[in-house]
């Protein structure tokens, strides 16, 4: 008997393991995610000066060009980039600022203009070298310009702990969360000394005196605060890593104490108003002359960029990330019951479809939320995402097999990355957990590859 949520339609199955697949590689490492460095706000004059500049720069690359059909592409191009500018940035006499309507109708017309520009990039040459770093830069520019979504560096101390903060969160469960926890421990210490959670007050802490300072075991002082952290997701409710207003109720929680988030959530959730307050009204209770820090929240986004306005221009790396963080789950059942399955099933394409929704892809319409492989290929060959097998596939694509070479998909996975000629994927369902395995790029029963962008 069939399984799944359409009938009619083909099982999503795995075949049994073939002998031509490739041996399991060990566990890779996965890079962080480049983070913005925080810039100040162009003044009006720079502003109109780079233009300026951009403007002498494009007359002087379209006058060069000997093909009139190169010509005329590049302009309409030019036009599309100068469209997102005007949508981004709103000039006042003090300066710059971002609009986030404005990013994301730059966005939106950027990626359109790029989609066409591809259809042409043999003909334009240099027009379209061009016309992609204004349109890049346009983008970029309001971001860097953007205080309130930008993040600065992360210490070499933190990211030396990455490898923990990615074992403890995926044990606790919340591996998506990595970017979070890291933004905290650089808050609260930087990644230096033997505490660098600066946990050792949280009930959580077992083997040391519940005092500042006392845990002496960083190890333990990231497992303790990971596991705090984790209570503090599920008391605020917080869905995703891209669920601000819960994410900041449980960073603040986390600074204050879990009291605090039953306490807000009565008052709507977490503002900067009632962090205020609240440690206003702990310290006058207590007869201390603070409580806490009220702003812990704009402190730790500092370091924060997993939940900006552009996590989805680097989904497809965070859906590795959490992708990875899954390695070894046995049994599928946190990704079907998710779907809403009440029973085992086939849960390759469940599998995806919890990552894609952890990263914010789903949400954000990227990529679609399925069961069966085959309407997982339908979706993507229907919105133009689609390439075929055989090809080089980039890093967060969703790859696709048929297995019987009869046409339709029999099992899914996510593309960890290629080189050497193979590609590396995190597969759930293969041999019902989920593996890293790799193949060779033109191995036959790679139907082809699906893309969030």
């Amino acid at each position: 008997m069939e399984q799944g949520a359409e009938s009619g339609k083909k099982l999503i199955k795995l075949k049994p393991e073939q002998a031509a697949l490739a041996k399991e590689n060990g566990k890779r490492q996965v890079k962080a995610a480049p983070r913005v460095v925080k810039v100040s706000g162009l003044s009006q004059e720079k502003i109109k000066t780079q233009a300026s500049m951009q403007k002498q720069q494009m007359e002087k690359s379209l006058q060069a060009m000997q093909k009139a059909r190169a010509v005329q592409m590049a302009r309409k191009s030019a036009q599309a980039s100068t469209e997102s500018g005007k949508a981004v940035f709103q000039v006042t006499g003090k300066g710059s600022k971002l609009s986030v309507q404005g990013i994301t109708a730059a966005i939106q017309k950027g990626g359109v203009a790029l989609e066409k520009m591809g259809k042409w990039i043999a003909a334009g040459g240099g027009a379209f070298l061009l016309v992609f770093i204004l349109i890049v830069g346009i983008i970029a520019g309001a971001a860097f310009s953007s205080s309130s979504e930008s993040s600065e560096s992360l210490s070499e101390e933190v990211l030396a702990y990455i490898s923990v903060i990615q074992q403890y969160a995926s044990q606790y469960g919340i591996p998506e969360y990595v970017s979070a926890i890291q933004a905290i421990m650089m808050q609260e210490s930087g990644g230096r000394g033997t505490d660098p959670m600066q946990c050792s007050e949280s009930p959580y802490n077992t083997r040391f005196p519940h005092t500042p300072g006392s845990i002496t075991d960083p190890d333990y002082s990231i497992e303790v605060g990971v596991q705090t952290f984790a209570d503090c997701i599920s008391q605020a409710g917080c869905s995703s890593p891209q669920d601000m207003d819960k994410l900041k109720l449980a960073w603040q929680g986390y600074n204050y104490g879990n009291g605090y988030i039953g306490w807000a959530l009565q008052r709507g959730g977490y503002t900067e108003a009632n962090a205020l307050q609240f440690s206003q009204e702990q310290a006058a209770s207590h007869g201390w002359s603070s409580y806490g820090d009220p702003e812990y929240v704009p402190h730790v986004m500092r370091y924060y960029s997993g939940g900006s306005l552009f996590a989805d221009l680097f989904g497809n790396q965070q859906i590795v990330s959490v992708a990875m963080g899954q390695i070894g789950n046995s049994g599928g059942q946190k990704f079907w019951s998710w779907y809403g399955f009440d029973s085992h099933v086939e849960w390759c394409a469940c599998f995806v479809s919890w990552c894609a929704n952890q990263s914010g892809l789903i949400e954000s319409g990227k990529v679609p939320k399925f069961s069966l492989c085959s309407s997982g290929v339908t979706w993507f060959q229907g919105k133009n995402k689609w390439q075929s097998g055989g090809t080089t596939p980039s890093v967060g694509m969703i790859i696709f097999f048929d297995w019987d070479h009869d046409g339709t998909s029999d099992h899914v996975g996510i593309v960890e990355k290629c080189e050497g000629g193979r590609v590396y994927t995190i597969e759930g369902n293969s041999s019902d957990q989920v593996r890293q395995r790799n193949y060779e790029v033109d191995y036959g029963a790679i139907m082809g590859y699906g893309r969030s962008w």
